[in-house]
């Protein structure tokens, strides 16, 4: 692919101000989606690992409800929901937030279609320790938040971590969710199909290639933390 790049092209799109801002934003976007959903995805994950109750069938479906519908109809309910016409979108809109045509709407929407990789992974993590663990640790005095923090959550960490370069990767590939949402701030795909667009194949091209180096150097650098870490754990 590099290759197949015009270089003049390739270096005036290095010194592209909109280029270069569009990518930053796209790899801020997806990094605060991946940390926020952290939050509430983890402690999901362990409540499916470990508890049975009504309704987890259908709360599992809901959370990989947007690995099987199209991501532009994912945007536009997104829309409906958090636009300023529903109440929610009233609510956040009164506390100073809209998430139509801001950096916040971009961070919600890479949110919402990668979710399930986080929580999947985190609740493959749970499933794969013994639940005795806990226990053990319960019946010698540690509070069922110590157990988790200091038992679970270290010996899951490396699902978890997998799954937060998977969600932050998915997040940072989102299109059809992003630009029902909100199309500018522009991200680095959505500025990829507008040069597409609008002057061809030639002035996509190294956009393409300059979002997808920088990834590939992002990952590997997490990939050989991981491994690093994997290492000294069975050190």
């Amino acid at each position: 692919m590099v290759l197949a790049t015009d270089l003049e092209v390739l270096r005036s799109s290095i010194e592209d101000a909109k280029v270069i801002s569009s990518i930053l934003l796209t790899l801020r976007a997806a990094l605060w989606a991946t940390l926020v959903c952290a939050f509430m995805g983890i402690p999901m994950a362990y409540l499916l690992a470990r508890h049975n109750f009504f309704g987890k069938g259908l709360v599992e479906g809901l959370i990989n409800l947007p690995v099987m519908i199209p991501h532009n109809a994912a945007g536009i309910a997104l829309l409906m929901v958090y636009g300023p016409r529903f109440f929610i979108g009233k609510l956040f809109r009164d506390l100073g937030i809209s998430f139509v045509g801001t950096e916040w709407g971009i961070s919600l929407a890479m949110a919402y279609v990668s979710l399930p990789f986080l929580v999947n992974a985190a609740r493959d993590g749970f499933l794969s320790l013994d639940p005795r663990l806990e226990k053990v640790a319960r019946t010698l005095g540690a509070s069922a938040w110590s157990a988790f923090f200091r038992i679970t959550l270290p010996l899951a960490w490396r699902y978890i971590l997998t799954g937060k370069i998977m969600m932050w990767a998915r997040g940072i590939s989102e299109f059809g969710a992003v630009i029902i949402l909100t199309y500018h701030p522009i991200i680095a795909p959505i500025l990829i199909y507008e040069r597409l667009e609008n002057y061809g194949l030639k002035y996509a091209y190294p956009v393409a290639v300059l979002l997808i180096l920088l990834c590939l150097i992002i990952f590997g650098l997490l990939r050989l933390l991981a491994s690093s870490e994997r290492r000294r754990d069975l050190s």
